[in-house]
């Protein structure tokens, strides 16, 4: 990390974990629609994940390990290496937690194999 925001992240290493808000940088061009990996029918792009998106912004939650002089260790990244980093942002169970009911749309009933996996290469 540049020396300019190291000290940002003071009190950091506190958290177990973080949110990374990221240019998609490898992402070229965009469709409204879209087939997510996980499904064989198409879904707008907003109610996706898809990295090939109008505005190429992703975003990640993940488990924050340690920071050691600027650098985060961190776990659960889901993103390519070397992706440029816009922001980090600390996860509070108390704001980021939904209340109510959650439904997750078309993605209902297809969790039970996102552990393990893989993204294609469609939209590299």
């Amino acid at each position: 990390m540049e020396a300019a925001f190291q000290e940002g992240l003071l009190d950091l290493k506190g958290f177990s974990h973080i949110y990374l808000l990221y240019l998609l940088h490898l992402s070229k061009g965009y469709c409204m629609t879209v087939k997510p990996f996980l499904d064989d029918a198409l879904h707008g792009v907003f109610s996706t994940r898809a990295p090939r998106r109008p505005n190429p912004i992703g975003l990640s939650l993940v488990r924050l390990v340690d920071v050691i002089e600027g650098t985060l260790y961190v776990e659960d990244v889901d993103m390519v290496d070397g992706t440029p980093l816009l922001d980090i942002k600390p996860y509070v169970p108390d704001f980021d937690q939904p209340c109510g009911d959650i439904c997750t749309g078309w993605y209902s009933g297809r969790s039970q194999n996102v552990k393990c996996a893989r993204a294609d290469k469609r939209f590299i």
